[in-house]
């Protein structure tokens, strides 16, 4: 093996090709009948022969068929230009199976491994039938529009950075156009078109009335009818279809057929369809809360938008591509040099090396360290395995090495999916020569992610301040080892105030620095060896053997190789994939799997942390791990568990895979309460195309209310994070190539508005840098702005797909006096038989609105956790979404006012310590007693969801400008600019002593009146316990999705040591009992200091500190 190490790589002769394939044929011997086609451009040209076979050793690699074939055709004079079929730019190898065509496209795939129909029509070997003809011409004009939109929607050009074939870019597009094509195929365009929005809880208490009750709906058909009817709640949409066909048909009028027609909210993109009852619709619920009638259009389904894929996509190509051979196959024992085509990583028993060679930077940087050091680790996930660093040298434009790093790690012990991360580090002045001896030994002891090693490599990683980073994969995306030279052109380190940080991306990103002129490039040597070297597939043939049957279409076509089943394709999430023992046959295990199976579900919960201990670097423990994780159902996975299974902490490919397995049977609304943070896992994955990828893909095109979220999440990430914008770009671009014209349509309205507005903030911007107070031409201009933008007539609202804003509203918009200058917003809404009220939103241009979206998916998630247990805390989660680097839109909630105008209402700024300003503003808008009841009830019930809330998520900075009040007693909070107990402070000292807000005024509207207990208090304590508790059983899943969300790089959710305000907060230690009394406790302290915060209000409304 050592041998092979730096000599030159030689291709095979044809002799050597010659030579295996007049070996004797066995089974593991492979026959191809080959079949010339012409190109579309070719037509005319024959190929003048009948196809000719090739037989092949099942190892051998596509390139050694090309090879064959090549020569065949020259033999027979069958070919123009035989050997331009070695090109697979010139010609495709294509085979056919389940109807669609899939291409040989991985030059250096085993052919045993393609995922191609077998035939055993040859009594000595296994045959195939395959299509050698020019890829598919592409009309060029046609493509560069195809490619323009893509790139206008994606932000973002992959054509200029899409050069190699083999690349990871080209590699993923071609790979993931399969799983696409997979869920196109079982797409409803009707069901994909009109999906509802419902909900499965229990209609709320205040709701039940209706239960008793007719509810209006009224009917319109294409303007030709209008009618209402009584309908009782339990009445679904094919019913309500059958009495509009009734009507109809006692009026005599003409109308589609029932199948053909579909129930619309008038007004808005909404739907009412499917085997759900009136009352599940969320849209129905609105109408009873608001008491309003229902109005719905009747459409026919010919005239929604069509949902038609025009793009010209990618061929697809074979879903085993990057999987090779089992490891006794490719094992180099007893083979002649000629019978090798690639090596397998196991047999390679060297230490792992890099030879540094030096860096070279265009521009020395403002400050300039004195010396520098470069430090190699072995990264899996963010976990480092082994580090070795440099000798110091002086600083320079120009550093040179030319030295080796040895690690103590044997090449064979690699993981996929293992990096090699590179640092140039600040080399402290007074490092001596012994502190150096003694950084390279804790260094070679740093081999494994053990506790104790981790806290070594704590240490070593404190010597000195990150300058530089850059990391690439050792094992790559087609399971090849790394060889040769490379020059990668490295970040700079961020630094706690750059806005582009993303947490952890020096350990996790693979992107290089695209700004290759002004850019720090650092040069170094891998062991090269003779071939390519390769990561074996996990078993034999002889132990595939009692698995070799499957079923196939054709009971004359036999399965395809066995191989197959055993190893781990990323093309689909169902395969089965069984793995052995490594130290005992499966067949004497099956007692030992019953009780298995049985405890799994008991440990289940556990399995993260036995995980975090597994020694990623032992290959024998990792096979136990993966064989392990091949008998567990994911079914038996709580979700909270599966989404802890893909946080940063795991980065094993099987370990995720079971994870995203477990998510298969989410429902949509369970995909969109996680959806945030599934798109930030993506960053963790080791390669673009992964199980989690093609997930997300796959229910993106299987749901439009998945899509659009998922299109503004991921393009969000392609705006503002660099060090994986090539991998969300890839990913957004798979999903925009299925999605259909009528989404692509859409999202083009709204990418334009966008643009256009975020034209209009930054010139307001820099028109008023420094006004807070904006003098009285401001309107006017922006009216102006507004005016001569490039504003679409109508576009769905990014945070909420079913509303469509048409014209804008000039006279109505205003800059709103902050910092930023955010942008009040109206437009006039869709026609509608009801008088609609203007679409409003907020456009904020240099806020991270990300951390705002975290919030609000919390309060929605605590909504739903609280209303399966039947209580509705009437909380407010507003729309909110970031549609860019620090750009995005809020939505306005109407009816509502802030704490703070309530208060000047009633007595200026005096008005903050005045108790009953708030009884009495709620008294003023409703005279009627029992309706003023009503709101008091509802203020108290959503001032406990609230007091709880802002509790758990630590949310300061609790001003009186940002919790406002509904007309109808609604309280809720806004802006989330500090979470998890980061409070702000005034002069040094903290402005935020009480736990959270629950002011005077706030236990006045209780009748809390000087300390005399009253029901509603009790009322309101009873429900903030029976909240809090509640969400206490959810501690550990509130948790995960906010520790999922450091991959943000939020601020003030920059570190893991932010989870513990969370953990402390929910007392998750603590009893019951004592949690109860934990929080009432809280309840206690906020009245004691609830002049203080009386006083921060009066100081905010005085002052105008925001």
């Amino acid at each position: 093996m050592d041998a092979a190490v730096n000599r030159p790589t030689r291709p095979h002769s044809l002799d050597s090709v010659r030579r295996l394939s007049t070996q004797g044929c066995s089974e593991n011997t492979l026959k191809f009948i080959c079949e010339f086609k012409p190109g579309d451009e070719d037509q005319d040209i024959s190929m003048g022969c009948e196809p000719i076979s090739v037989t092949l050793p099942a190892q051998c690699s596509v390139y050694q068929l090309r090879l064959r074939i090549c020569m065949e055709a020259q033999e027979q004079n069958c070919h123009p230009d035989p050997f331009a079929i070695l090109d697979p730019e010139k010609y495709s190898l294509l085979y056919a199976r389940g109807g669609d065509w899939y291409e040989a496209y991985d030059d250096c795939q085993v052919i045993r491994t393609l995922d191609i129909p077998w035939s055993r029509n040859d009594p000595h070997c296994l045959s195939a039938h395959i299509i050698v003809k020019p890829p598919v011409a592409v009309d060029p004009e046609e493509n560069e529009k195809q490619q323009q939109c893509l790139t206008y929607l994606i932000g973002h050009d992959l054509e200029k950075e899409a050069s190699d074939r083999l690349g990871e870019l080209t590699f993923t597009r071609r790979k993931l156009a399969s799983a696409r094509k997979q869920e196109l195929k079982k797409r409803d365009d009707k069901l994909y078109a009109t999906e509802p929005w419902v909900t499965h809880t229990a209609l709320p208490e205040e709701l039940q009335e209706w239960q008793n009750r007719d509810f209006p709906v009224t009917f319109h058909y294409i303007s030709r009818i209008s009618f209402s009817i009584k309908a009782e709640l339990n009445t679904t949409p094919e019913l309500l279809l059958k009495v509009f066909e009734r009507v109809m048909n006692d009026r005599g009028l003409k109308y589609d057929s029932p199948d053909s027609l579909v129930l619309k909210v008038a007004g808005r993109e909404e739907f009412l369809t499917g085997d759900y009852a009136l009352n599940d619709f969320l849209w129905v619920r609105q109408c009873l809360k608001t008491n309003q009638e229902l109005h719905l259009c009747v459409v026919p389904v010919s005239q929604l938008p069509s949902e038609a894929v025009k793009f010209v996509d990618w061929p697809l190509v074979d879903g085993f591509s990057g999987q090779f051979s089992s490891h006794n196959d490719l094992s180099l024992k007893g083979k002649d040099l000629d019978d090798i085509f690639m090596i397998s990583l196991w047999d390679c028993n060297r230490n792992f090396r890099v030879k540094l060679l030096g860096f070279d930077i265009p521009q020395l940087p403002s400050k300039c360290p004195q010396s520098v050091y470069v430090e190699a680790s072995i990264l899996h996930g963010n976990k480092v395995l082994s580090s070795v660093s440099s000798i110091p040298k002086p600083f320079s434009d120009e550093v040179l090495w030319n030295e080796w790093l040895d690690f103590d790690v044997l090449l064979r012990d690699l993981p996929r999916g293992a990096k090699l991360g590179l640092t140039i580090n600040e080399s402290p002045s007074d490092m001596s020569a012994a502190t150096r001896d003694q950084r390279q030994a804790l260094s070679k002891e740093a081999k494994v992610s053990s506790p104790s090693t981790n806290k070594t490599i704590d240490l070593l990683k404190g010597r000195g301040k990150v300058l530089y980073f850059v990391n690439l994969l050792l094992i790559d995306h087609r399971s090849v080892l790394s060889q040769g030279p490379y020059t990668l052109h490295m970040w700079s380190h961020p630094g706690l105030d750059d806005e582009a940080i993303t947490y952890q991306a020096d350990k996790l990103s693979t992107a290089t620095n695209p700004d290759i002129a002004d850019s720090m490039a650092i040069s170094f040597l891998l062991d090269r060896y003779s071939f390519p070297v390769v990561v074996p597939n996990t078993f034999t043939n002889s132990e595939c053997s009692d698995s070799r049957e499957r079923e196939t279409h054709e009971s004359h076509v036999p399965p395809p190789l066995p191989i197959k089943r055993y190893s781990l394709p990323a093309n689909t999430l169902t395969d089965d994939v069984t793995l052995k023992s490594p130290t005992t046959a499966i067949n004497t295990k099956k007692p030992c799997l019953r009780r298995f199976r049985e405890e799994s579900v008991r440990y289940a919960s556990s399995l993260p942390q036995y995980l975090r201990n597994v020694d990623w670097m032992n290959r024998n423990s990792v096979e136990d791990v993966h064989w392990l994780l091949g008998y567990w159902q994911p079914e038996e996975l709580d979700v909270t568990v599966a989404l802890e299974l893909l946080s940063m902490d795991f980065a094993d490919e099987f370990v995720r895979r079971l994870a995203v397995k477990r998510l298969e049977s989410l429902s949509n609304d369970d995909v969109l309460k996680y959806l945030l943070q599934l798109v930030q896992i993506l960053k963790v994955e080791p390669y673009h195309d992964s199980f989690l990828a093609r997930y997300l893909i796959q229910r993106a095109l299987r749901s439009k209310r998945i899509g659009h979220f998922f299109f503004w999440y991921v393009r969000s990430e392609v705006a503002g994070c660099p060090y994986f914008r090539q991998r969300m770009a890839v990913i957004l671009e798979a999903y925009l190539l299925g999605c259909g014209q009528a989404m692509l349509d859409s999202f083009t309205q709204q990418v334009q508005a966008v643009e256009a507005l975020q034209e209009v903030a930054v010139i307001i911007k820099n028109l008023y840098p420094d006004k807070t107070n904006l003098d009285s031409t401001t309107p006017l201009r922006l009216q102006e702005l507004l005016r001569d933008s490039n504003l679409p007539n109508e576009f769905l609202l990014p945070f909420d797909p079913r509303i469509k804003c048409g014209r804008i509203l000039l006279d109505k918009c205003k800059v709103m006096a902050s910092k930023k200058k955010p942008l009040w917003l109206e437009f006039s809404p869709m026609p509608s038989p009801t008088s609609a009220t203007p679409v409003g939103i907020i456009f904020k241009e240099g806020d991270d609105l990300r951390q705002d979206m975290l919030v609000i998916q919390a309060l929605v998630l605590m909504d739903s956790i609280w209303k399966e247990k039947s209580l509705d805390l009437n909380l407010v989660p507003y729309g909110c979404i970031s549609t860019g680097h620090n750009i995005g839109m809020i939505e306005i909630v109407r009816n509502a006012t802030t704490i703070a105008a309530v208060q000047r209402s009633q007595g200026g700024a005096t008005g903050a310590f005045k108790n009953n300003a708030l009884f009495e503003w709620l008294k003023s808008k409703c005279p009627l007693q029992e309706i003023h009841f009503k709101n008091v009830e509802r203020f108290v019930n959503s001032c406990a969801g609230y007091c709880v809330a802002t509790y758990v998520l630590g949310i300061g900075d609790r001003h009186n400008d940002n919790i406002m009040i509904t007309e109808d007693g609604n309280l809720f909070h806004i802006d989330f600019g500090h979470i998890l107990g980061n409070r702000k402070h005034f002069l040094g000292v903290k402005r935020e002593r009480a736990p959270f807000v629950l002011t005077p005024d706030f236990l006045y509207v209780m009748g809390r009146v000087d300390g005399r207990n009253s029901l509603y208090f009790q009322h309101f304590r009873d429900t903030c316990t029976e909240a809090y508790l509640s969400l206490r059983s959810h501690s550990r899943l509130l948790v995960t999705l906010f520790s999922l969300m450091l991959l943000t790089g939020i601020p003030e959710l920059s570190a893991a040591e932010d989870m513990r305000y969370l953990r402390v907060a929910l007392q998750e230690e603590q009893n019951e009992a004592d949690a109860r009394e934990h929080f009432l406790q809280q309840i206690s302290e906020c009245e004691k200091l609830g002049w203080t915060v009386q006083a921060n209000f009066w100081i905010h409304m005085m002052g105008g500190i925001k």
